[in-house]
């Protein structure tokens, strides 16, 4: 792991609340309308998580991600404040190019199945599916969103590097080997 990072990668803060409960363990990911001409990539093999509240609602979920949506709608973000506190370091990328082979996931996150067949269909058919292993600091750490970091990307990096040393895994080793196995299980 890198000691220090300012690399942050946008995804809906509902889901990583279910990142830090330790829920999933995966991104389902198309990327962004800004992405460029190459379109998403995997840029970084670890970045900070950066919640976004773009485009999440109760509609896009499933039922059990409710008390998930519950904090994140509890607790709102400041005004143009970013509030970092999880890690994730890349295990394993696929991409899919068939929506039938992202069905068995269904369980592995708390997307609607209404909505990752929207993602999956976006622009072109496919989906980037991302295990990573998730950790998290003691407190967040608050970072002032500025012009470059706004808009709908999936990279952004933050004015300064936050340090890593105090990181703590959401998962044992173990237990998310256990899950990484099950993914790859579902998806090779």
């Amino acid at each position: 792991m890198k000691p220090t990072n300012h690399i942050t990668f946008k995804e809906w803060a509902v889901v990583c609340e279910a990142l830090a409960a330790g829920a999933q363990t995966l991104f389902l990911r198309k990327g962004g309308i800004n992405e460029g001409r190459d379109g998403f990539r995997i840029s970084h093999g670890e970045f900070w998580l950066y919640p976004t509240q773009f485009h999440q609602g109760t509609d896009a979920l499933t039922s059990s991600a409710m008390p998930y949506w519950e904090r994140v709608r509890d607790h709102p973000p400041l005004e143009n404040r970013v509030s970092i506190r999880l890690y994730a370091e890349v295990a394993d990328v696929y991409e899919v190019t068939d929506l039938d082979h992202l069905l068995p996931l269904k369980g592995h996150h708390i997307l609607a199945d209404e909505t990752v067949e929207q993602r999956f269909y976006y622009r072109q058919p496919g989906l980037f599916v991302i295990v990573a292993r998730i950790y998290r600091l003691p407190s967040p750490v608050v970072v002032t969103e500025t012009t470059t970091m706004a808009g709908c990307k999936s990279w952004v990096e933050m004015p300064a590097e936050l340090s890593t040393d105090e990181l703590t895994p959401v998962l044992g080793e173990e237990a998310f080997s256990a899950r990484r196995k099950v993914v790859e299980s579902l998806l090779v």
